[in-house]
């Protein structure tokens, strides 16, 4: 078993990362949503079917409701007629003319009637029939004749053998179309003592409100209003408004087997027995409610493949660009290339093998540095030394037999009271015992500043009134040492290039400061400067390893300071035409020495 479950660790681990991640994407992702919705989707479809049945059931019951208070509102206004005494004994009563009747009328029988209609929208007209001959037939009352006996509403009510009567009935205008109506026909012999004559009222119901009442359901069901003879008294498709004068339409059972039928009585009342409401599903509601839903399902699916496609892919690009670049970084670093991976190297493990990767090299490259590289600077710093003092050999005059001739002729200037010559020749005298004597290489700024200040007066004797330098030097800067003629070149190449073909007052400006933890020094001048192009030659040839003769005294000082202070040190060179020229260059003071601690402790 164990074996197996090794064999099988080994053949995961042989899969590409790439493969993983689709494999769990496959797996993981696809599978679930799949499944899930499968699963899912059968449940719903199921609940929206029950739902669907159940508005089916409940907008079956809500017009029926409608419906049959509808027809209950006619009845209750008949019912109220039928025992209006007051009613009965004007219709029971022998009228001489119709003079007599046409009183009684106006005092009694106009507004009885009128006052049911405002208050029940659903009542169209309301007539009372007598068999009483000596009224006048008009409005709403109605002499009984032999037209009205034989007429369709009437015969319903005869034969119903009821005191109230639901009738549906058509009425014809001319040969050609009829009108349907919905009656409330009630017998009127409540009170026996006024049963002189056959009397009966006939309230007609306002049959679009039933219309619409079918209409406002159609979403759900096609319905059928089906009186006790199975007759269609009214449907979506037959509406309210005059019609041929066919008879009712039988109902009959729809053979589509997708057809759902539905069946509830309008009422319990005598008068509503066999009266009805059919409800018909022809299945689209349904089936598009599901269809739906599927479709529904379908675009979420869709949607959240898509979304976890993009997430995936977004995922797998950054772990595989990263770790690509790892990996041939690595390759680089076995060729003795020890490059970072300049990139956003994130903050997961990638991210962290990234960073620990460009620590190591970094470790690498400045062990490799520390041991070799020190090395050979310090073997190009020696060489250095040596090629100086071979210059300085090869420059030098015998120091006896210069200082014997310097000193004859400063005792002969001193005779002729030659002032100015005097102080020149004794500051040639100590500048040149200051060369000879001096064997560090490191020395305080404060004698490299008397060894600069000897070396001005020199070339202002030389240069007399067209020439002047100031020193701006912090005291605390003079304790730290420098390498020493580190400044005197660049005074010098003020002297020589800057000050000597300008008119007017040439100035020399040395500055010193320790500053921001770090020694600044400036030579400056007012001298003619040079334009971008020349700047950038000059810069050249300071950095460049085999420059000619030109510019050797700056690219000495440029290069001491870098092999002293490798990178640390700082060299800037700006300049512009007619304007002048400042170099200077700052070291760190962590790197530098002191002659004695700050505040003279």
């Amino acid at each position: 078993m164990l074996k197996k479950r090794f064999r099988f660790n080994n053949i995961v681990n042989d899969i590409p990362l790439n493969y993983k991640f689709i494999l769990i994407y496959i797996v993981g992702v696809l599978l679930p949503i799949m499944v899930i919705n499968l699963v899912f989707l059968g449940r719903i479809t199921d609940l929206i079917k029950s739902r669907e049945e159940q508005n089916l059931e409940i907008s079956l019951e809500r017009a029926r409701k409608d419906i049959h208070d509808f027809i209950e509102g006619g009845v209750a206004v008949s019912y109220t007629l039928s025992t209006d005494k007051n009613l009965y004994e004007m219709l029971d009563r022998p009228y001489k003319d119709s003079i007599d009747f046409y009183d009684a009328y106006d005092e009694e029988l106009r507004d009885r009637l009128y006052s049911f209609m405002p208050v029940n929208n659903q009542i169209e007209r309301i007539t009372v029939y007598t068999a009483n001959q000596s009224i006048v037939s008009g409005g709403n009352y109605q002499a009984i004749n032999a037209k009205i006996r034989t007429s369709d509403w009437y015969r319903q009510a005869e034969s119903s053998g009821n005191q109230v009567v639901v009738a549906a009935y058509r009425i014809s205008e001319n040969s050609n179309s009829s009108t349907p109506m919905l009656s409330i026909i009630d017998w009127m012999d409540h009170y026996s003592s006024f049963g002189t004559y056959e009397k009966l009222s006939r309230i007609d119901l306002d049959l679009s409100e039933v219309y619409d009442i079918i209409v406002r359901e159609k979403d759900y069901l096609s319905l059928y209003l089906v009186n006790e003879q199975n007759q269609i008294v009214m449907s979506e498709a037959s509406g309210y408004q005059h019609i041929t004068d066919e008879p009712y339409p039988l109902f009959t059972q729809p053979e589509d087997g997708e057809q759902e039928v539905h069946i509830l009585p309008i009422g319990t009342a005598n008068y509503l027995k066999g009266w009805r409401l059919i409800g018909i599903t022809q299945g689209e509601r349904i089936a598009q409610a599901v269809l739906d839903i599927r479709l529904y399902a379908a675009v979420l699916a869709t949607t959240v493949t898509l979304l976890t496609s993009a997430f995936i892919y977004v995922m797998l690009r950054s772990y595989n660009y990263r770790v690509k670049r790892l990996a041939r970084h690595m390759q680089k670093v076995s060729n003795e290339k020890f490059e970072l991976i300049m990139i956003d190297e994130g903050r997961d493990e990638i991210g962290g093998l990234i960073h620990n990767f460009n620590r190591m090299t970094s470790r690498i490259n400045s062990l490799i540095n520390d041991v070799y590289k020190l090395e050979i600077q310090s073997k190009n710093l020696e060489m250095e030394r040596v090629r100086a003092e071979l210059n300085f050999l090869q420059s030098q005059m015998n120091p006896h037999f210069l200082f014997n001739t310097l000193n004859a002729i400063l005792v002969v200037c001193t005779k002729n009271k030659y002032d100015d010559v005097t102080d020149i020749i004794k500051s040639l005298s100590k500048l040149l015992r200051r060369l000879l004597r001096w064997k560090e290489d490191l020395v305080s700024l404060q004698e490299e500043m008397q060894f600069i200040e000897m070396y001005l007066k020199i070339e202002k004797f030389r240069f007399r009134d067209k020439f002047d330098y100031q020193f701006e030097i912090e005291e605390q800067a003079l304790a730290y040492k420098i390498p020493k003629l580190s400044m005197q070149p660049l005074v010098e190449n003020s002297c020589k290039h800057g000050l000597q073909t300008i008119e007017g007052l040439g100035v020399i400006r040395i500055r010193a400061a320790a500053r921001e933890d770090r020694l600044q020094i400036t030579v400056s001048d007012n001298g003619k400067g040079m334009d971008a192009a020349k700047l950038k030659e000059l810069l050249h040839n300071i950095r460049t390893e085999d420059s000619s003769g030109l510019n050797i005294g700056m690219r000495n000082v440029y290069r001491r300071l870098e092999l002293y202070y490798a990178d640390q040190v700082t060299f800037e060179i700006i300049s512009a035409p007619d304007e002048g020229t400042s170099v200077s260059f700052g070291i760190p003071l962590r790197l530098l020495e002191r002659i004695h601690p700050p505040g003279g402790e």
